[in-house]
């Protein structure tokens, strides 16, 4: 029988812990802090960190109850020790530790930003060799080239600034928008013009492509929407919300998918998996879904319940690692807040 892993996120403001079995998933329980930073504007790192050590006990205990089993049946712990907020961080690998040592089972910690590629396995099995993963959060944009998921992952290209998710938020504020303001963008979009406004799409002149071909750049864009804006209100304009929002939201998607779609083809690679928070952006989930069809690539995006920070996504990681017999971590491992995605485990 496969190893049973409990998994183990804490890296921003949810606390997540999972059951996996192999590919299979048998519980998944998060609780967010998201309401406690929504009067701040943003994330608190302080309050994050007490959130999660008030909220990890009675998450672990409900995610072994919906599974059925109790500690002792634990094979393994997978806990994400980067990147994300050092405070949060320290706390979710801590109590792996201390789980990991009470119950005499190996601990592995593992990067987080892959742990979101990772996720899909349990909706759509195991990858097939050689598979591209976007992984797009509010403070991640990679494009992965997965060779083998728990052992042989590259990073072709990340963000230079902006991530997709967080200039979301930044224009949602523009917008006078609640926190967080992506998915108030995101349902403005659907209402919107998408070709309202031509909004800029960065790094993707002929020069660019040259030394940036897989990289992305979103700061220019919001800085964009922001001088748009200003000029409207400047001459006082009414704002169109939608159309700013659609305009700004297909800029995104844009970029993301055929610079993807560009690195598929590249590497000689036709299975695409998205996946972070930001892979619920209706607009990016039915562009790529059209483009990649066109291009004959094979698209995977989980539902969204799996998109967001939460432990099936490490539990399928660490599930991943054990089953390919990967060495476990030792008890002395820290917590890296900028881990390089070069680095699947530690």
């Amino acid at each position: 029988m496969e190893p049973l892993i409990l998994g183990l996120e804490s890296t921003c403001d949810e606390t997540g812990a999972a059951l996996v079995r192999g590919t299979e998933l048998l519980a998944d329980v998060v609780a967010s802090s998201m309401d406690e930073h929504a009067r701040f504007g943003g994330i608190v790192p302080e309050v994050a960190s007490r959130a999660h050590l008030e909220a990890f006990v009675p998450t672990v205990e409900e995610a072994l109850s919906r599974a059925g089993v109790g500690l002792a049946d634990v094979d393994g712990i997978a806990v994400a020790s980067g990147p994300g907020l050092v405070g949060s961080l320290t706390v979710g690998v801590a109590a792996a530790k201390a789980l990991s040592l009470a119950l005499g089972r190996p601990l592995y910690g593992v990067n987080h930003v892959i742990g979101h590629a990772a996720v899909d396995e349990l909706v759509h099995g195991p990858m097939p060799e050689r598979t591209m993963a976007l992984v797009v959060s509010g403070g991640h944009t990679s494009l992965l080239l997965v060779n083998d998921i728990a052992t042989d992952v590259v990073e072709l290209g990340h963000t230079l600034d902006d991530a997709a998710g967080e200039a979301f938020d930044k224009v949602g504020r523009l917008l006078h928008l609640p926190y967080p303001g992506g998915p108030h963008v995101d349902r403005l979009a659907r209402e919107g013009d998408p070709q309202a406004i031509p909004f800029p799409r960065a790094l993707t002149s002929a020069k660019a492509m040259q030394t940036h071909a897989y990289d992305f750049s979103f700061s220019g864009l919001k800085t964009a929407v922001a001088r748009w804006i200003e000029a409207r209100e400047e001459a006082g304009q009414d704002i169109p919300v939608a159309d700013v929002a659609a305009s700004f939201a297909a800029a995104v998607a844009d970029v993301l998918v055929d610079k993807t779609i560009a690195a598929c083809r590249a590497h000689d690679v036709d299975t695409l998996v998205i996946g972070g928070g930001f892979s619920a952006n209706s607009q990016l989930r039915e562009l790529a879904t059209e483009r990649c069809e066109q291009a004959g690539i094979d698209v995977r995006i989980p539902p969204i319940r799996y998109c967001t920070d939460n432990g099936a996504m490490i539990a399928a990681l660490g599930s991943a690692v054990a089953r390919r017999g990967v060495a476990p971590s030792r008890l002395d491992i820290g917590v890296d807040s900028s881990m390089p995605l070069s680095t699947i485990t530690v």
